[in-house]
């Protein structure tokens, strides 16, 4: 749906852009001069003249992306700081019109507009997904205007077209169909119930985290009292090797430990040993040693 002004804001977009189509066109050469001017001296005068005789390309690019539902001002705006960065960047040398060059800037512009502000989810993230957005409804409407409804068949020549996948080209159709919502809004008029008293919470309960905790404690005394029958160089390998994130090479063991690698992995599968003894003497149910997934 597209934005509608209020009437004050109507007046000030119409005698702006009345303003822009008035404007005078330049000569080739002329506007070369200009560019020189602004590049090679800074002059200001020159700028002015050069980027005001191209706000009519700016208003007939914005005018192209009023059906995103936003403010053309807004639009012409971004338009006109593309237009901006545009001038900054001319090189007249290249022999290329300013509008051919400036036409990208404008675009693009423009487009990072639509994208931040058309939905508090981003959307386009990638180039592909960015030429996705701005060109399905374009490919959707070609297909359909031959009589043909959006089948999978047409979604995948959209890919192909734009070199993106199916499922994108879905999920993307998917959010073009329809606008945001609040999770605030009442369900229906004079209803004290909103969305959000709908979604399911997916977090454990308060009984399963208390669960959680008394079983952790329990693992943890377990392993404490297995971990106390063990010798001081058995506990001392298990803690390196199984106790802390970062794990410490049998290397470096033997070497802190003055035995060699090997006797290290030899005591280090022993004291395993040992531990899963010790905890299957203390545990009925083996599966209680275990975390749930």
């Amino acid at each position: 749906m597209a934005h509608i002004d209020d009437p004050q804001t109507q007046r000030a977009n119409t005698t702006y852009i009345r303003t822009a189509m008035n404007e005078p066109m330049l000569e080739r050469g002329h506007e070369f001069e200009l560019a020189r001017l602004w590049r090679d001296r800074g002059d200001k005068k020159a700028l002015h003249e050069l980027v005001s005789s191209y706000t009519r390309l700016v208003v007939a690019m914005a005018s192209k992306y009023r059906n995103y539902g936003l403010p053309l001002g807004d639009l012409i705006q971004e338009g006109n700081i593309g237009l901006m960065q545009a001038a900054e960047r001319f090189d007249p040398e290249r022999d290329i019109r300013f509008s051919t060059y400036a036409s990208w800037w404008i675009r693009a512009a423009i487009q990072d507009y639509v994208l931040r502000n058309w939905s508090i989810v981003r959307t386009g993230t990638t180039a592909a997904q960015k030429s996705l957005f701005f060109n399905l409804r374009r490919l959707r409407a070609q297909i359909e205007k031959s009589g043909k409804a959006l089948d999978d068949k047409g979604r995948k020549t959209i890919a192909n077209d734009l070199g993106v996948k199916v499922k994108d080209v879905e999920t993307m159709e998917q959010r073009l169909s329809g606008a945001d919502s609040s999770l605030n809004a009442p369900l229906a008029e004079n209803s004290q119930e909103e969305l959000q008293s709908f979604l399911a919470d997916e977090r454990p309960n308060p009984e399963d985290v208390v669960i959680g905790m008394k079983d952790g404690e329990a693992r943890s005394e377990w392993l404490s009292k297995a971990l106390g029958e063990l010798s001081d160089r058995e506990r001392t390998i298990i803690r390196e090797r199984h106790l802390k994130d970062e794990v410490v090479t049998l290397e470096t063991l033997g070497a802190s430990l003055g035995i060699s690698k090997e006797r290290v992995r030899q005591i280090e599968a022993g004291a395993l040993d040992k531990l899963k003894t010790s905890l299957g003497a203390m545990v009925e149910d083996k599966s209680d040693l275990f975390l749930e997934g």
